[in-house]
């Protein structure tokens, strides 16, 4: 099984900072490649049936992805001192993607998406092969438990990849985690409570983006490096990105097209996702506290009211606002200046991308 590299991650690859954080990505995908050829060869040699959760993982990195956590790991590491032949930072930054993995995958079948970086999701392949086969039992029901138990193995790997890490960075680790899955309980119980709440929304955004996203990788290879001196700057300037890509999100799930994304877009609003960007517009824009109170959202209709209410533009100069706190964060980090211009142009490649 080989995992491909994806296409490089967030920044350019001019400068010398950049070209460090591109070997270690290289290197992470020879770790996840190496791993997942040795969990094959394990468990296809008990039986072919038993390999398959292992596939699923493999086929979804291997998909591609933007490798932001990765990338934010690895920049944590480099700007903080560490030397590039560490293998511990590879074991991070692997281990963030296979997290990853375990997350889009449950995250999939919590809101039963049908595309995942242009290919079926992982239950949907499995629902489609029962029926195919003609097994018995219900179709959905084993396409989802294969999910279920793929992204927990997922989350076992993650698991093994962190065991030799500095114990400080073992514990950034479990805050990174606990606060992606609280974040996304959360996000799954205001959807179904369906009330505005910019506060609790923010906060979401923060620990699903924020904190898992860029804020946590940088203090996890920062902390593997021995140097937690720049964890205040980072936690700032994670804080700031992490809402500019929130809402970046947001906007893509609202404008953005399918095939550009891979992913199916409107989402949000057939799930009824309380976003950030929702949340501020029902409080703002009485017809978009209309629509987010209807039994079925009306997807078209809200991103017409987002647009036409001036909300769209209000978030797109918030975004440019968090990119500027994101900047001057930098400022006060105790890192090189080469440094601080290549987090700069990560800050700026994630808020505005495109998918």
């Amino acid at each position: 099984m080989t995992v491909s590299p994806p296409a490089p991650a967030v920044g350019h690859l001019g400068g010398l900072a950049a070209q460090s954080r591109a070997a270690v990505l290289d290197r992470t995908e020879e770790r996840l490649d190496a791993m997942l050829a040795a969990e094959h060869s394990r468990w296809a040699a008990v039986d072919a049936r038993a390999a398959v959760p292992v596939d699923a993982i493999g086929e979804l990195i291997r998909a591609g992805g933007k490798r932001l956590r990765p990338a934010f790991c690895a920049a944590g590491f480099l700007a903080a001192g560490g030397e590039l032949s560490d293998s511990r930072v590879v074991d991070a930054a692997a281990a963030i993607e296979m997290l990853h993995a375990f997350a889009l995958i449950h995250d999939d079948v919590i809101d039963d998406s049908d595309l995942r970086r242009g290919k079926p999701t992982v239950h949907v392949q499995h629902i489609e092969r029962h029926r195919a086969q003609g097994w018995q039992g219900e179709a959905r029901r084993y396409g989802e438990g294969i999910a279920v138990l793929a992204g927990d193995l997922a989350f076992s790997y993650a698991g093994q990849l962190i065991q030799d890490l500095p114990a400080e960075a073992r514990l950034v680790w479990g805050r990174l985690v606990s606060e992606m899955i609280i974040g996304q309980h959360l996000d799954v119980t205001v959807a179904a409570e369906s009330l505005p709440d910019p506060k609790l929304a923010r906060y979401i955004a923060n620990a699903k983006s924020g904190h898992y996203s860029i804020h946590r990788p940088l203090e996890l290879g920062a902390a593997i490096a021995g140097d937690t001196s720049s964890a205040a700057a980072f936690e700032a300037y994670g804080t700031a990105l992490g809402e500019a890509f929130q809402l970046r999100d947001d906007l893509i799930d609202t404008y953005g097209d399918a095939d550009a994304v891979g992913k199916p877009v409107g989402l949000d609003a057939e799930q009824h996702k309380m976003t950030l960007l929702v949340s501020l517009a029902a409080l703002r824009d009485p017809r978009v506290g209309e629509l987010v109170q209807a039994a079925e959202w009306d997807g078209a209709a809200l991103a017409e009211a987002l647009t036409s209410s001036g909300v769209r533009a209000e978030v797109e100069h918030r975004i440019d606002e968090l990119v500027v706190q994101a900047h001057e964060a930098l400022s006060a980090a105790p890192i090189s200046d080469e440094w601080k211009r290549e987090l700069a142009d990560m800050a700026t490649s994630v808020a505005y991308r495109d998918h």
